[in-house]
Formats: C-alpha cells, sequence, structure tokens
C-alpha cells in the first residue's frame, strides 16, 4: 500500500463532465437572468413552475418570475410551502407531487437543502425528466447530490433520485444570505476532511477502494475552498466563490460514485441520528451544517486519539474472542434503540455490515501491519481538531455541543449509537472491531479530556457492540 499522490485540483468544468445528470452549472455575479437561457436549452418547448417559501420566493424567486416572463416561458402558478416548519420529510415531498400531478411543467427549486431535497424527490416521483435549481445560500453540497435525504417515518433515509439538470447560484444572492446559512455550508464541506480520512481507513482494510475520480473532485480543491472562513461569514465574494464551488464538487463526485461516500463520514452518521431522535434546540431543529459541523469537531478529537494509539501491539485473538454472533449483536441493538421510532433501521443497517470471526480476524491483522502508512496517510489529511474548531468559530458555526442543545454526555453516547444507523465503514468501525472505542473517548470525555463530563456519564465498556 502506498500512500496517494498529490491530488491535482479538478475545474468546475472538468468535474462536471463527470457528473451523470447536471449539464450545466453556472456560478457568478449577476448570473440569475441565465436562468431562462437554461431552461430553454435544457426544456424546450416546457412551462415550468416556480417551488419555493415564503423567504426563497422574496429573495430570488419573483425576479426569476420576471425573467421567465420576459423570456416567453409560460409558467404554472408558482407553488410555496407555507409550513413555518418546514423541513425534508416526506409529507412535504406528498404535497408537492400532488400539485405537480395537475400539470407537466418542470419544477424550478428556488431555494437551499430543503427546498432542492423535496423538489428533487417530488419531481422523480411525478415523473418528470429533472429540474432546474436556483440556489439562494451556499448552505450545503445537497444541490448537485444525486439522492433526497428526506426523513420518512422516523427515519432520515437517502432516497435514490437524479440531480437536478442545472443551478444557477447568483454570487450576489449568494453572498446575502444570512451569516448563519453560509456557516452551515462552510461546516458542510469542512466535514469532507474527515470523511476523506474515513475513505482511507475504508480503503485500507479492504472495505470500500477510493475511487481515483471522485477523491480528486472532493479533496484536489478543498483546502483552498476552507481557507478563509472568517471572509465567508462576512459574504466576501472572494471567499464565497471558491465555498460555492466546493460545495457543488461534492455533489459532482456524488452523482460520478453514486454514492455519498465522498462526501460524507461518521459526522454524518451524527447528524442523521440527531434527525431521526427528532433533536431540536430552542424550539428548533439545528440546520443540517450545524449538526455536521459539532460533529466534525467530535470526529477529529476521536481521530486525535486513534491517531496516537498504537495499533502495531492490537491483540487481534482478544478482539475476535470479544465479538458477539449475529443473535447478541442484535440483542444488544434492539436494546440500545428501545423506545425509539427506528430501531428497525438501526437492526437493518448493523445487520449490512457483519463480520465473521475469520474475516475479522484478517482485517485486524491487516490493520496491524500497515497502521504505521495509514497513520502517516491520515495525519496528512486531517486538520488538528483545534484548528477545525478555531475555523468554525470564525465562521460563526457552533463547535461546542450545548450550542446544538447537546449535553456532553448524549454527545458521548452518540458515538456509540451513530455507529448502528448506517451501513458505511467509517472510523467508528475501527474502534467498535478494536474495542478501543471506550478507551478512545475516556481520552476526550473523561478526566483532563477537553469534554470532561465530570463523572456524569459512565464509561464505555470494550463491548463491541457499545
Amino acid at each position: 500500500m502506498k500512500p496517494p499522490a498529490p491530488v491535482e485540483k479538478l475545474s468546475l468544468a472538468e468535474a462536471l463532465s463527470s457528473a451523470r445528470e447536471t449539464r450545466a452549472l453556472v456560478v457568478g455575479r449577476g448570473v440569475l437572468g441565465e436562468t431562462a437561457r437554461l431552461f430553454v436549452e435544457l426544456f424546450p418547448g416546457r412551462s415550468a413552475v416556480l417551488v419555493g417559501d415564503d423567504r426563497t420566493m422574496a429573495v430570488a424567486g419573483r425576479d426569476v418570475a420576471t425573467i421567465l416572463d420576459a423570456a416567453g416561458i409560460p409558467c404554472a402558478t408558482p407553488f410555496v410551502f407555507q409550513d413555518p416548519a418546514l423541513y425534508a420529510e416526506f409529507g412535504f415531498v406528498s404535497q408537492l407531487e400532488s400539485s405537480l400531478g395537475s400539470h407537466d411543467a418542470i419544477p424550478i427549486a428556488v431555494g437551499s437543502g430543503t427546498i432542492n431535497d423535496l423538489v428533487k424527490l417530488a419531481a422523480h416521483r411525478a415523473g418528470r425528466p429533472s429540474y432546474l435549481c436556483v440556489a439562494t445560500a451556499a448552505s450545503m453540497d445537497g444541490y448537485t447530490a444525486f439522492g433526497a435525504s428526506i426523513t420518512f417515518e422516523g427515519a432520515k433515509l437517502t432516497f435514490n433520485c437524479p440531480a437536478p439538470c442545472a443551478v444557477v447560484a447568483d454570487l450576489d444572492i449568494l453572498g446575502r444570505a444570512p451569516p448563519e446559512m453560509t456557516a452551515s455550508g462552510y461546516a458542510d464541506l469542512l466535514a469532507k476532511v474527515p470523511a476523506g480520512a474515513d475513505w482511507i481507513l475504508a480503503d485500507a482494510l479492504g472495505v470500500e477502494p477510493i475511487d481515483p475520480r471522485a477523491w480528486a473532485i472532493v479533496q484536489g480543491g478543498l483546502r483552498d475552498a476552507l481557507a478563509d472562513p472568517a471572509g465567508a461569514r462576512a459574504g466576501r465574494e472572494s471567499a464565497i466563490a471558491p465555498l460555492v464551488e466546493g460545495l457543488m464538487l461534492g455533489g459532482f463526485a456524488m452523482q460520478w460514485l453514486r454514492s455519498s461516500r465522498p462526501a460524507s463520514g461518521a459526522e454524518h452518521q451524527f447528524s442523521h441520528l440527531w434527525d431521526m431522535e427528532h433533536h431540536t434546540h430552542n424550539g428548533a431543529a439545528p440546520s443540517h451544517g450545524f449538526k455536521v459541523g459539532v460533529a466534525t469537531l467530535a470526529i477529529a478529537r476521536l481521530y486525535e486519539q486513534l491517531l496516537a494509539h498504537d495499533f502495531t501491539t492490537l491483540d487481534v485473538e482478544a478482539c475476535v474472542a470479544r465479538w458477539p454472533g449475529a443473535a447478541i449483536a442484535e440483542a444488544r441493538v434492539r436494546a440500545r434503540f428501545v423506545g425509539t421510532d427506528f430501531s428497525e433501521t438501526a437492526v437493518t443497517e448493523t445487520r449490512a455490515k457483519p463480520i465473521e470471526p475469520a474475516a475479522l480476524r484478517a482485517q485486524l491483522q491487516r490493520l496491524r501491519e500497515v497502521w504505521p502508512e495509514v497513520r502517516e496517510r491520515l495525519r496528512a489529511q486531517l486538520l488538528p481538531a483545534a484548528e477545525v474548531k478555531r475555523r468554525l468559530d470564525l465562521v460563526g458555526a457552533p463547535s461546542e455541543p450545548e450550542q446544538i442543545g447537546l449535553t456532553r454526555e448524549r454527545l458521548r453516547e452518540t458515538f456509540a449509537r451513530a455507529y448502528h444507523i448506517r451501513r458505511r465503514f467509517t472510523v467508528l468501525d475501527v474502534a467498535v472491531r478494536t474495542g478501543t472505542l471506550g478507551a478512545l473517548l475516556e481520552g476526550v470525555f473523561g478526566p483532563g479530556g477537553v469534554w470532561d463530563t465530570g463523572g456524569r456519564a459512565p464509561p464505555l465498556s470494550h463491548d463491541p457492540n457499545p
């Protein structure tokens, strides 16, 4: 195993050529007027319907309507979500799908994360060939992503549906977005750093090889896109433009690979878990990026503990001896999630990554052999936890669990619970399979740790399903 060669940054045009559904991306100042041209080119002879909420229609929707009218593009009556508690939940998808069933117009999503995901899935379910998106904030990486992250029957699920045919990102509009939305997008992009580390682990242990194209799309320009958190907070074009590009590139990589692996790892499992637990703070759910930001710092701190551990001396046979059979593991999962409305999801996802004793032995022996090289690859990929916190603070995103309404005790427990709610192989799987999760978390939450719980949280056992 050799460390990967230096990654060259791909241009937007090069990355766009890897996208399977998105055919056009326009980013720049004053480019909102391009919406009509793109629509005519991509959907000749079709009518349009704007989809947004009151805020996004005021920010950009009304201007888009004027632009379309001036170009002679027929438009159906806009669909404007009225619920003040709008979020990416399947009931809202059904509302929009029902409306789309009354005409054949092509949707134009005017908004950011929630609006885009709702339109993405509803358009697909309504049989539309695609849709167009007008971005209103640099708040997340899902604009160009394949699939929509939607809450369905209490569980946060990714539904398969194609990305938009085109995205218009006017930097004048994005630069005026509320700073907290930009901070959310920055935190979502920052998460690509530990997500890359998780992929390095999965690659090194033979679980999921790194796809060079997807890796280059996301990681090639990532450091440049994250270089100016203070400028992003201030809405400066010099910081917003690369941030937007970085977010769009993440979506292209997901389209290329038909997976969110290039752009998300354990930190997103934290966010999805909190969504499934219906977590709120001050009466509302924290934004996706804010949850991911706190989770990114948490995973960065776990990685620091992991990198300080010497896995070349790992007692592989002891780990194998502790590993439970399928029946015992399932019973433990059910006990952990008793009383939730997503216990079956936890069971299903945990079942999807089984490993028999012989395979576990081989994998841990592999870890022991390659650890010195893997550790250097991880150190080159990761940012120090202190730097992660500094950047989150500079951009105005939460970095402490209390800022999104979580106690340190609950954050600590999240490490064990999040392991079960996604089948993706991450640093959590390494910690669980080596039986070190409890010890690693003691370094973060135990006496003298940066998130010392003061003894209020009992230490996790070395149970492989802690």
